[in-house]
C-alpha cells in the first residue's frame, strides 16, 4: 500500500514538471490574465494577451503516436484550459475508470486554478473531452453512455485511428505509465 501511494506522490511530481513550473507570483499573474471577465466574451475564443487567440491544440498519447488537433468550445473552462496550455505543454499521466473500455482521463496537477461549469451529461461521443473537478479531463474514445456531471471542454477532430492510438499506447519508461500530451500546435 505504501508502495502504491509513493508510486503515485512521484508520477504526480513528474506531471507537474512535465508541465512546467513557474513561480507562486507568475502563477498568480498568469491565472489572472487568464481569466474571461463577462465584458471580455468577444475575446474568448483567443488567448494570447494582445489578440486574446486562443493557441490551436495538438493531442499525442505517448511521445510516438499521430497528432490529433483539439477544437476548444467557446466556454470559459475551455479558454483557462487552452490558455493554460498555450503557457507551457502538458503531459499527463493516463488512468482508467475500472475496466472502462470507452474513456480514460487525464489528472491536472492542482497548481492550475480552472473553473467550471457542469451540466449532466448522459451520451458521449467518441473524440469529446470534458472536465471534471477537481482538475480531471475525461477523453471519450468511442461513443458511450455514461451519466456524469461534466463541462465539456472541447472535441477531437478527424479522429480516425484515435481508438487505435489510445489502445497501443506504450507506458513511458521510467513514468511506468502511459501519457498524454497536449500541446498547442505547430
Amino acid at each position: 500500500m505504501k508502495k502504491k501511494i509513493f508510486t503515485l506522490m512521484l508520477v504526480a511530481l513528474l506531471a507537474m514538471s512535465f508541465a512546467g513550473c513557474t513561480s507562486q507570483k507568475e502563477q498568480k499573474a498568469a491565472t489572472e490574465s487568464n481569466t474571461v471577465s463577462s465584458t471580455d466574451k468577444s475575446n474568448i475564443e483567443s488567448g494570447d494577451k494582445t489578440s486574446g487567440k486562443l493557441p490551436n491544440l495538438e493531442v499525442r498519447f505517448g511521445p510516438k503516436s499521430n497528432e490529433f488537433t483539439l477544437n476548444l468550445d467557446s466556454n470559459n473552462t475551455a479558454t483557462e484550459i487552452g490558455r493554460y496550455i498555450g503557457q507551457a505543454d502538458w503531459n499527463l499521466p493516463i488512468y482508467h475508470f475500472g475496466d472502462s473500455n470507452v474513456m480514460q482521463y487525464y489528472d491536472i496537477p492542482s497548481s492550475y486554478k480552472i473553473d467550471s461549469d457542469p451540466k449532466a451529461v448522459t451520451t458521449e461521443k467518441a473524440g469529446e473531452l470534458y472536465y471534471s473537478s477537481p482538475n480531471r479531463i475525461i477523453l471519450f474514445y468511442q461513443d458511450a453512455k455514461v451519466k456524469g456531471n461534466f463541462t465539456k471542454v472541447g472535441q477531437l477532430k478527424n479522429i480516425d485511428g484515435l481508438k487505435e492510438a489510445v489502445e497501443n499506447n506504450a507506458v513511458v519508461e521510467g513514468w511506468d505509465n502511459k501519457i498524454i500530451s497536449i500541446s498547442p500546435a505547430k
